[in-house]
């Protein structure tokens, strides 16, 4: 019922920059957070940023300061702006969706299928 679909991955070179957007669908009623997650290739997927309902934000400090999260509300998107690229931040980023009045029966944490994002030195 409740689809993420990312996309903006791809190839950039070191210092580049690279945006990703994530649009939920299906039956969406309260969404609590909207954010992004990544995982390496060998390693455990970690939070990149969040972003909530109210607007507040939350940034892993390996990103802050070079990535920035929005969201549109009416468009139930949330956006990844990634600058300053390094070779470090090369990982499968995932699109999450967390609901305050998830279906019942279902969760209330959603995940996109990932988009692949690459940096080269």
């Amino acid at each position: 019922q409740v689809q993420l679909v990312e996309s903006g991955g791809g190839l950039v070179q070191a210092g580049g920059s690279l945006g990703l957007s994530c649009a939920a669908s299906g039956s969406i009623s309260s969404i609590k957070t909207m954010g992004w997650y990544r995982q390496a290739p060998g390693k455990q997927r970690e939070l990149v940023a969040t972003i909530s309902s109210s607007g507040s934000t939350n940034y892993a400090d390996a990103v802050k300061g070079r990535f920035t999260i929005s969201r549109d509300a009416a468009k139930k998107s949330v956006y990844l702006q990634m600058n300053s690229l390094k070779p470090e931040d090369t990982a499968v980023y995932y699109c999450n969706l967390n609901l305050y009045f998830p279906a019942w029966g279902s969760p209330s944490d959603y995940w996109g299928q990932g988009t692949q994002v690459t940096v080269s030195a």
